[in-house]
C-alpha cells in the first residue's frame, strides 16, 4: 500500500469536490504553497493513488437510457486477456471486473435503447470468439455513485 499523509486526502478530497479546481485555490484553502500541491498530486499519480482527473457524464442526460450489468462466462478462463481486449473495442461496454462465482468477467453496458442494447448484446458481446454465455440484469437508474471515503 502508497503512503499518503493528511496533506494527500486533503488535496483529494478538494479534488473529489470540484476536479477542475486550481492548485492554487487547493494551496490557499489547505494553507501551503503551489509547488507543495502541484508535487503531491504529481506523487499521488505516479503511484496510481490518483488515476485522473475527467468529467463524471450522466449517461441518460445524453440519450443512453438503457443500462446493464452483464455475467460472462467465458468457454475457457485462461482466453480472459484477449476477451477483454475485445470488450474494450466496444464503447457501451464502461465497465469490466473479474469476479468470483459463476461467470469470469462482469461488465456495465449502456445503450440508448432496448433495441440497441440487444444490437450490442448479440451482435458485439455474443460474437466475441470464447464466449459461452451472457446473462444480464437490466438497472433501472443508480441510487448513487460515489469514490471511497478518505
Amino acid at each position: 500500500m502508497e503512503h499518503i499523509d493528511e496533506f494527500d486526502v486533503q488535496i483529494l478530497k478538494q479534488l473529489e469536490q470540484d476536479g477542475r479546481m486550481a492548485y492554487s485555490a487547493i494551496a490557499t484553502a489547505l494553507g501551503v504553497s503551489n509547488t507543495m500541491v502541484h508535487q503531491r498530486i504529481a506523487r499521488l499519480t505516479e503511484q496510481g493513488i490518483l488515476t485522473g482527473i475527467k468529467p463524471v457524464l450522466n449517461e441518460k442526460k445524453i440519450g443512453y437510457d438503457w443500462g446493464a450489468f452483464t455475467g460472462i462466462t467465458l468457454e475457457k478462463d485462461h482466453d480472459s486477456n484477449r476477451i477483454i481486449d475485445e470488450l474494450k473495442k466496444i464503447p457501451e461496454v464502461t465497465e469490466c471486473y473479474y469476479i468470483t462465482g459463476n461467470y469470469t468477467l462482469y461488465v456495465k453496458i449502456v445503450a440508448k435503447n432496448h433495441e440497441h442494447m440487444r444490437q450490442v448484446l448479440y451482435e458485439k458481446i455474443d460474437n466475441i470468439p470464447g464466449i459461452a454465455k451472457t446473462d444480464s440484469i437490466i438497472e433501472l437508474g443508480c441510487a448513487f455513485k460515489r469514490n471511497i471515503m478518505l
